[in-house]
C-alpha cells in the first residue's frame, strides 16, 4: 500500500545545497513521517500526494535548507527579547537615562536593560552612575562584554573604591580611584553574581515566545554557545544550571520545537583554567539530557566553550601587533603570570576536553589567541574526531587557515557584527588591518568548514542580514568594495547557515540538505533566491513557512 506524502511543495526553487550532478534544479519537494522523501519535479513529486497530502504552490520561491544558527545565545536573547527594558533605539546617553529613570522595576526590585551601544551614542562617562538613587540599575550593552551598574546595584553587590580590579576584565574608575559604573569583560561578574535569578517561569515565557520568532525567521536548528555555572560572566548572566535544565524541560514535554546543540560554560572571561573546567567536567552535567531519555537530534550537549581572549573594543583581544589608544596588544584569558603559561594551560584545558569526548568551541578574536587555539589543538586534541573550532576568528591569517583546514578545525564567524561594528573597529584597529577582518573567501579558498552565525543578542538573529554582510561586506557608514577579495557568493553564504553549520554540529548526516533520507527541516522564501548583484533584496524576502521535523511551525502562506 502507498505512503502517500503529508506535505508536498511544489512550482519553487529548491535549494538543496548539495551537489549531486544531477542537472537543473529542482521544483519540488516531498514530506512524510518528518524526513524529506523525494526532490524532484513537480510531476515526480506529485506522484506522492495523495487524498489528505497538503499541497503547498511555492509560486516560485525559493526552497532552503532550515536556517542554522551556529552561534545563537538563546537564553540571553530570550530575556533581551522578552524580558528586559530595551535602550537600543535611544540616541544618545541622555536618552538612555530617560528611559531608565521611566521605568518600573521589576518584581525582584532590580531594574534590567539592555541594548545601549557606544559606536552609536559614544562612549559611557558614569552616565548612569547617579540614576535611579532608590533602585539597583544594570544594563547591559549590545555585545555583551560589557555593563553598567549605578551607585545602588554597586552597593548591593559589595563594589567600593577597594574594589581590586580582575583578571580578564576592566573595572573602569573615576579620577579619585573608585569605580564609575563600568565593567568589561571578566569584571562583570562582580554585579552578574549580585543579580537576583530570574524566575523559572519568566525564563520559561520568554524562550518560548523567542523560539515562536525564530521559527518566523525560517531558523530551525541552533548552537547555545554558553549555559553552566560560570554564566554570571557571560552577557546578561542568566544563561545558568537553571536554563539547561528548562531546555530539558521543554523537550521532555514536546514544547521543544528548534534543534538544539549546547556548549557548558565552566570558566568565564577571567583567569580561565584547567581546575574550574576539569571541576565542571567531573560534576556530570555534560550527560544531562542523555541522562534524561532526550533525542540528542532535538537537543544535546555537544561541547564546553572556552574564552581564549576578549574582544578588540575593550582592549582585551590578543594581537601580535598593538592597537587602540593604549597601544596595547591585550593577551589570554587563561590563568597564568606569562604568555607561555597562559598558552600552556589553554593547551590543558582542550586536552581535557577532548579526552572527555567532547567538541572545544574556542571564543578567539585576535590573531594571537587564534593562532594560539589552533596551535594548542593540534598538540593536543584529535581535531578530526571531534571537529573544534574556532568562535569569531576574526583575523585569522593565511597560514592559520591553511592549518585549520588541513587539521579539520572548523570556524564560525560573525558577519553582521562585522558590518554594525565595523567603523569602530576601523578606528581601533586601522584600514589596513580591518580589510582583514573575517578572511571568508580565504577560509573558502583554504577548504576550511566555516560557518555565519549571529552572536545574538549581539546583533539580530535575521540571517537574510547576516547573509547580506558576508556579500556585501559593508559598514554602517561605508559601502563595501565591490572588489573586496574576502566577499564570498549569497549561495556560500547560505551554505554556511545550512550544510556548514550542521557540519559544527556533527549533524550533517541528518540535517542541512534538502535530499531523500534527511530530517524535514526547511523553509520556504515569497521570492526566489536572488543575485549575487542585488543580494540586499533578501531584506525583502520574507519567510512563507517553515517546517521543522515535519511539522509546520510557521506558516504565513494563506493556503
Amino acid at each position: 500500500m502507498q505512503q502517500f506524502a503529508e506535505l508536498v511543495m511544489v512550482n519553487g526553487q529548491v535549494l538543496p545545497m548539495v551537489d549531486d550532478g544531477s542537472g537543473p534544479g529542482p521544483s519540488a519537494i516531498a514530506i512524510r513521517a518528518g524526513k524529506i522523501t523525494m526532490v524532484g519535479s513537480d510531476g515526480d513529486v506529485l506522484a506522492q500526494a495523495g487524498p489528505d497530502t497538503r499541497v503547498v504552490d511555492a509560486a516560485g520561491g525559493a526552497v532552503i535548507p532550515g536556517i542554522n544558527d551556529a552561534h545563537l545565545h538563546f537564553i540571553a536573547s530570550s530575556m533581551v527579547g522578552f524580558g528586559y527594558l530595551g535602550v537600543g533605539s535611544a540616541e544618545s546617553w541622555a536618552g538612555v537615562r530617560s528611559m531608565i529613570d521611566s521605568a518600573e522595576p521589576g518584581a525582584d526590585g532590580w531594574i534590567r536593560a539592555h541594548g545601549w551601544d557606544e559606536v552609536l551614542i559614544g562612549p559611557e562617562h558614569g552616565e548612569l552612575l547617579d540614576a535611579r538613587p532608590d533602585v539597583a540599575v544594570v544594563a547591559f550593552d549590545k555585545t555583551g562584554h560589557q555593563l553598567l551598574a549605578n551607585r545602588a546595584a554597586m552597593a548591593a553587590a559589595g563594589i567600593t573604591a577597594g574594589t581590586a580590579d580582575v583578571p580578564g576584565g576592566v573595572v573602569a574608575r573615576l579620577t579619585d580611584g573608585s569605580p564609575r559604573g563600568l565593567f568589561k569583560d571578566g569584571a562583570m561578574e562582580l554585579i552578574s553574581r549580585a543579580l537576583p535569578p530570574v524566575p523559572v517561569e519568566t525564563l520559561r515565557r520568554s524562550a518560548l515566545s523567542m523560539q515562536s520568532l525564530l521559527h518566523q525567521q525560517g531558523i530551525t536548528s541552533l548552537t547555545e554557545p554558553g549555559l553552566g555555572p560560570a554564566s554570571a560572566g557571560l552577557l546578561d548572566g542568566t544563561g545558568s544550571t537553571a536554563a539547561l535544565k528548562l531546555l530539558g524541560d521543554l523537550a521532555v514535554a514536546g514544547e521543544l520545537s528548534l534543534r538544539m546543540n549546547v556548549l557548558l560554560l565552566f570558566a568565564g572571561t577571567g583567569g580561565v583554567s584547567a581546575e574550574a573546567v576539569a571541576d565542571g567536567l567531573a560534576s556530570g552535567l555534560a550527560t544531562h539530557y542523555t541522562d534524561r531519555g532526550i533525542d540528542e537530534r532535538l537537543l544535546r550537549i555537544a561541547g564546553i566553550k572556552v574564552f581564549a581572549d576578549g574582544i578588540p573594543r575593550s582592549g582585551t583581544a590578543w594581537m601580535s601587533e598593538p592597537y587602540g589608544d593604549a597601544c596595547k596588544h591585550g593577551s589570554l584569558v587563561v590563568r597564568g603570570g606569562s604568555d607561555a603559561e597562559r598558552v600552556a594551560e589553554l593547551g590543558n584545558i582542550l586536552e581535557l576536553i577532548d579526552i572527555a569526548g567532547l567538541q572545544a568551541g574556542i571564543h578567539a578574536t585576535g590573531d594571537a589567541a587564534t593562532e594560539a587555539a589552533v596551535e594548542a589543538l593540534i598538540a593536543r586534541t584529535d581535531t578530526v574526531a571531534r571537529r573544534h573550532y574556532i568562535i569569531h576568528g576574526s583575523f585569522s591569517s593565511h597560514r592559520t587557515l591553511d592549518t585549520m583546514a588541513a587539521r579539520t578545525i572548523g570556524y564560525s564567524t560573525n558577519p553582521l557584527i562585522r558590518s554594525m561594528a565595523g567603523d569602530a573597529m576601523r578606528s581601533i584597529l586601522g584600514e589596513e588591518r580591518f580589510e582583514r577582518h573575517q578572511p571568508l573567501h580565504s577560509a573558502s579558498i583554504a577548504g576550511v568548514h566555516f560557518n555565519l552565525a549571529s552572536d545574538s543578542p549581539v546583533a539580530s538573529t535575521d540571517w537574510r542580514r547576516t547573509v547580506i554582510s558576508a556579500v556585501e561586506r559593508s559598514t554602517r557608514t561605508r559601502p563595501g568594495r565591490k572588489d573586496d577579495p574576502e566577499r564570498i557568493s549569497g549561495t556560500q553564504a547560505l551554505a554556511a547557515m545550512t550544510s556548514q553549520a550542521a557540519w559544527q554540529d556533527h549533524a550533517d548526516h541528518f540535517k542541512g540538505s534538502l535530499r531523500a533520507g534527511m530530517a524535514a527541516d526547511l523553509c520556504l522564501l515569497a521570492e526566489g533566491w536572488p543575485d549575487d548583484g542585488n543580494i540586499g533584496a533578501l531584506a525583502e524576502n520574507d519567510v512563507l513557512m517553515t517546517v521543522s521535523g515535519g511539522r509546520v511551525v510557521h506558516d504565513a502562506t494563506g493556503n
